[in-house]
């Protein structure tokens, strides 16, 4: 089977897909891209090309989905399907930006535990039994990467580029799939996307915010072995 290239997201590491992992690793190859390394969403997803299998499915969950769609543009021959989850094909608006400047301050300041606490996780999740759980996983992959990769990362995502064009020519099966409760990438923006891309198959996940893939980890398995199927 061909491989499947995950991405994940901002300050996370390959436990955001660990029910992925275990539901999937005995049927193909699975490879973890991880985008700890670079400033630009572009030169990342070159870096994920540079290490990739000739070709692959792909998929990528928030920030990791905004750098698959990248992986898209650069070399679309090479991607036999995607998948975006819980992202955001436009370019950042101004007024995140501002918001995202003063949290850059303070994770150089050595308060990444801090902003993660704050300001980021708690407009993650739905509001699941599993919650609590899953929060203090997002801060041990946060913690281990540290705050290096988040103001890079940080930086990526500030001077992203719009991805409206890429995915209208997206010509491979598609799967757009979100949480129903993510407050910070929309249903309004999944459907966007659905409608850019030619065919594509929207799921939404019910009793999910922004990371479905470890809150309702049997719905998003079963969305992803429709789209692998398809």
């Amino acid at each position: 089977m061909t491989p499947l290239v995950l991405i994940p997201g901002m300050m996370c590491d390959a436990r955001l897909f660990g029910p992925q992992i275990a539901e999937f690793s005995g049927q193909r190859t699975l490879v973890c891209a991880p985008i700890s390394g670079r400033t630009s969403i572009e030169d990342l997803a070159a870096a994920v090309l540079a290490n990739a299998p000739k070709s692959f499915v792909l998929a990528g969950l928030s920030m990791g989905g905004i750098v698959a769609m990248e992986v898209m543009r650069q070399e679309p021959e090479r991607v036999e399907r995607i998948a975006l989850m819980d992202t955001n094909p436009l370019a950042e608006d101004d007024d995140v930006k501002a918001r995202r400047l003063p949290q850059m301050m303070m994770v150089r300041d050595n308060a990444l535990s801090a902003v993660m606490r704050d300001e980021m996780k708690p407009r993650y999740l739905s509001n699941t039994p599993q919650r609590e759980n899953i929060l203090d996983l997002c801060m041990e992959m946060a913690l281990g990467l540290g705050r290096h990769v988040f103001l890079k990362q940080s930086r990526a995502l500030m001077d992203r580029p719009d991805q409206s064009d890429t995915l209208r020519g997206v010509d491979v099966p598609a799967l757009i799939l979100c949480g129903r409760d993510d407050m910070l990438c929309p249903v309004s923006r999944h459907e966007l996307m659905a409608e850019l891309i030619p065919d594509a198959r929207l799921e939404i996940i019910e009793g999910a915010g922004h990371l479905p893939t470890l809150e309702q980890p049997e719905l998003t398995n079963a969305a992803l072995a429709r789209w692998l199927e398809a």
